[in-house]
């Protein structure tokens, strides 16, 4: 039998965009941030505190959702299970002229786009940055007798500071994800149409039929 009958036979059933790797840290992840944020909201409003579950609780929870949050990611980046994502990871790092005059643009101009346009890649990249601060300052506020006192007193502000615009960035993400269903889809099932490739990004597309990546079917 041909090789080429089981490529054509996969590519009717779409294109593998994440693979369960990628699929599960991104799920646990969510949930992660998604505890995170209802654990704050008593700890920042504090006459919520203790109405379900004592504050010593809610701490503890928030804390270890913190701590625990960059653990999916890190596993999933070493070992032949990690291609796909150290693949995507590299994708997000490396930015063409066009990538930046299409968002200098808004999106007016033209581009064939990758596996992920601009936008995501942005976004992908200050979710990455503004959770790190998150937990930098997070340590210095839990275990603060290793540190000096002004750390502590302006990983208060940042902390906060970086919360609501933690929980800006994430609202926002959820709401593109509703309104693109296909890529939402993708996260959930692992696999776009190959038109929706062509039409969106033409550039992975190409490199998709032409070379595919490595990894799991999805």
């Amino acid at each position: 039998m041909s090789t080429s009958v089981p490529s054509t036979m996969a590519r009717a059933r779409g294109l593998v965009r994440f693979d369960p790797v990628q699929r599960t840290v991104h799920w646990i992840s969510a949930v992660l941030f998604a505890v995170l944020v209802v654990t704050a909201i008593p700890l920042y409003f504090g006459s919520l505190v203790g109405l379900v579950l004592p504050r010593f609780v809610v701490e503890q929870v928030h804390l270890w959702a913190g701590v625990g949050l960059p653990v999916p990611l890190a596993l999933s980046l070493p070992g032949p299970w990690g291609a796909r994502m150290r693949r995507d990871v590299r994708r997000i790092n490396v930015w063409r002229r066009e990538e930046i005059e299409w968002l200098r643009s808004r999106g007016r101009t033209p581009l064939a786009a990758d596996k992920f346009n601009p936008a995501q890649k942005l976004n992908a990249i200050v979710l990455g940055a503004l959770s790190t601060i998150m937990l930098a300052t997070g340590i210095v506020l839990k275990w603060f007798s290793y540190f000096p006192l002004s750390w502590r007193a302006g990983s208060t502000f940042v902390h906060d500071l970086v919360a609501w615009l933690l929980v800006g960035v994430i609202a926002g993400h959820v709401v593109m994800a509703l309104r693109h269903r296909e890529v939402l889809r993708s996260m959930v099932c692992g696999r776009v149409s190959e038109q929706w490739a062509a039409t969106n990004a033409p550039r992975w597309w190409r490199e998709v039929i032409t070379d595919p990546p490595p990894a799991s079917d999805g």
